[in-house]
């Protein structure tokens, strides 16, 4: 089943002068695969994903998520449209500091209106399978780097979400809490069939991926 199709997007800033990012990639993910995208620096990965979680507008093409053209969805709807069907898990955890990790998890539930004890049975279901129930109530600054993104890891599924955009989830970590992280990624995909989309430069998290692919200027080689 196709969760995610994308036709000739393409992707220009003017800001000094003409960049072309994205020169008319067509893209898709069947649910449970995990998509390793890698290349060099520059080379329009984050652009892209940028653009397939919703977070950014292609200046042409199309995008079609579980059959909805999310283009043509007002901004209030495509907000709530992101928050229901998409997670993300990005280089830098973004946890908000003063909320506990329980708390952290739950908010993207509030968002799509589930009523607290929902919300927090959720989260703790969460943090008991990513190994961090223990740390329900700590702060991110009471977490290691590792606990930290698992916690945001937890974060991005709180809503059942039909993919997971990770940019650069591991590029923050050392060498150990990175190997943690990959084999989490991979145990939520082969047990879970989560569906994943990974932007790396990492070798190993990308060999993890059912499908491995390498953007060079604006487009896949």
């Amino acid at each position: 089943m196709t969760i995610l199709d994308a036709k000739n997007l393409s992707k220009h800033y003017h800001s000094s002068g003409s960049i072309t990012v994205l020169k008319n990639v067509d893209f898709c993910i069947q649910k449970g695969e995990m998509i390793s995208i890698t290349g060099a620096s520059g080379a329009g990965k984050s652009t892209l994903l940028h653009i397939l979680g919703t977070l950014e507008k292609a200046d042409s093409g199309s995008l079609h998520i579980e059959g909805v053209d999310v283009f043509k969805l007002q901004k209030n709807k495509l907000a709530q449209f992101r928050n229901q069907k998409i997670g993300f898990v990005f280089q830098f955890h973004h946890l908000l500091p003063e909320f506990t990790a329980l708390e952290n998890i739950c908010i993207p539930a509030y968002i799509a209106k589930k009523s607290k004890e929902e919300a927090e049975k959720r989260a703790k279901e969460l943090l008991l399978l990513l190994g961090l129930s223990h740390r329900v109530s700590h702060k991110p600054s009471e977490l290691s780097g590792g606990e930290q993104q698992r916690v945001a890891v937890a974060r991005a599924l709180i809503n059942n979400p039909s993919i997971i955009m990770a940019d650069e989830p591991s590029g923050n970590l050392d060498a150990k809490n990175s190997e943690d992280l990959h084999a989490l990624f991979y145990q939520l995909q082969t047990e879970m069939k989560q569906t994943f989309i990974i932007v790396t430069h990492n070798e190993s998290l990308a060999n993890l991926a059912t499908r491995k692919l390498v953007m060079r200027d604006g487009n896949f080689i």
